[in-house]
């Protein structure tokens, strides 16, 4: 496996925007290797054409380094967030909020996206504490030139709250409808509307 790494990286050094940067990313993932295969990614991606596999690779091994998540012991607006490992969070403690390697996993992903539909807040948004991840990801939405439809009472509530409801390409309050009708189910109030 060396051999090959060594092979991918002196590729990517006489030609920088090659496309054997995936391949060598994957190859430092199982050698046990993910930061370097975040910094080539992100390299590569940066240099080469983008393409998908590459960037959900790269939110993948994000998500697998290292992510905390913002947790407390009650829900309440004076809980504080303390960081536990997305897979580690205690019986005693709830998630709250996403935490840093999160946020920036999904603002990756927002930054290549054609459409983002997003359906949810990222966490008790209501709460000061632990608005953070929804404010962060409301904010990559309104930065991004891809269509963002945002579909759900609280998630529409939160882009209105927080001032990025203007930002955004279409706002639905209808989140589970909305899911529903992406997934190609019929939904009474528009079957009926057909029928006359």
């Amino acid at each position: 496996m060396m051999e090959k790494i060594e092979w991918y990286q002196e590729v990517l050094k006489l030609d920088p925007d090659s496309k054997v940067f995936f391949p060598l990313a994957k190859l430092l993932r199982e050698s046990q290797q993910p930061e370097k295969a975040i910094d080539v990614l992100r390299a590569g991606l940066e240099r080469a054409s983008v393409y998908l596999e590459a960037r959900l690779l790269l939110i993948q091994l994000l998500f697998e380094s290292s992510r905390k998540e913002e947790c407390a012991a009650e829900l309440s607006a004076d809980a504080q967030p303390v960081l536990h490992g997305a897979m580690d969070i205690p019986e005693d403690m709830m998630g709250m909020d996403i935490g840093p390697k999160t946020i920036e996993a999904f603002s990756a992903a927002i930054q290549g996206a054609g459409t983002v539909i997003w359906n949810g807040p990222m966490g008790v948004f209501e709460f000061a504490n632990f608005a953070g991840g929804t404010r962060a990801i409301a904010q990559a939405l309104a930065g991004t030139d891809a269509i963002t439809i945002i579909g759900g009472g609280d998630s529409a509530a939160a882009v209105a709250q927080m001032g990025f409801a203007d930002k955004m390409t279409h706002i639905s309050t209808g989140g589970g409808a909305s899911l529903e009708f992406l997934e190609g189910k019929e939904l009474p109030g528009v079957a009926c509307l057909l029928d006359q």
